[in-house]
């Protein structure tokens, strides 16, 4: 019963990313006649108004100019990325949003990263504190690496893993989609990009609140773009120095007193 251990929260996190998050979402359902509430045009105006609320207006080049990025300045902000989407602010430097469904097909794929990455961000560290106690506790050999490391495509240590794990953690994967595609059917044109129905404690503002929910997702969306970018910090560091990151930086892990 490894799987019991801590480093279950770790890897349930880095294997829905590879089975769930890389897996592309499917075009069709992007590219029906139906729109989303998100998608609808009138909706959009809507969304637009709010974020500029939030985020304030794009500057201009000059009087009657071309609307300027505000995650680059000094670049012009994308046509497409004219602030309707929650945590929209004008950064595509590669131009790769050439159309709107390819826009809510990469933004619906940002958002799974995202939650997957919020996952692993805290399952990563909690494995390298508590897999050896809870091993121990419970009589099983612990699953982290010689120099207490959690087990990674760069670290090693995969191979522990029982393949009943596995079958786990791709079966909860393959629920999510399931749950995700027919959301995308019962809703139709109230569906949010990347809802899977799962909102047990109702957190997320009724579709009267345009503004809640507006505000919400880009909590959630900025909060998913940190935490890709920490999950990739781990595991550089470790990858770099064979040091666990508890231990390479402790202060944010480990009580100061």
């Amino acid at each position: 019963m490894k799987v019991l251990s801590a480093a279950f929260i770790l890897f349930i996190s880095t294997v829905l990313v590879s089975v769930s998050a890389f897996a592309p979402t499917s075009r069709e359902l992007c590219t029906t006649k139906t729109t989303t509430q998100l998608h609808a045009e009138d909706d959009n105006e809507q969304q637009k108004g709010i974020g500029e609320r939030l985020w304030g207006e794009p500057t201009k080049k000059d009087e009657g100019g071309a609307a300027m990025s505000k995650a680059l300045p000094f670049t012009s902000r994308p046509k497409l990325l004219d602030g309707a989407l929650p945590g929209d602010a004008g950064f595509d430097p590669f131009s790769l949003a050439q159309d709107k469904e390819t826009l809510w097909y990469m933004r619906e794929a940002e958002i799974k990263h995202s939650r997957l990455a919020m996952l692993a961000v805290v399952g990563w560290p909690l494995a390298e504190l508590y897999d050896q106690p809870i091993a121990q506790l419970i009589g099983r050999p612990a699953l982290l690496t010689k120099s207490g490391e959690s087990p990674s495509l760069l670290n090693g240590g995969l191979d522990k893993i029982d393949i009943e794990y596995w079958v786990l953690v791709i079966a909860l994967a393959g629920l999510a989609e399931v749950a995700n595609s027919d959301q995308k059917k019962t809703k139709a044109k109230d569906y949010v990009l990347g809802d899977c129905g799962f909102d047990p404690l109702n957190l997320f503002p009724g579709k009267d609140n345009v503004k809640g929910r507006f505000e919400m997702q880009t909590k959630e969306i900025k909060h998913g773009r940190v935490a890709m970018m920490a999950i990739v910090g781990f595991a550089i560091q470790e990858a770099l120095y064979g040091i666990p990151v508890v231990n390479e930086t402790p202060f944010f892990f480990r009580p100061i007193f």
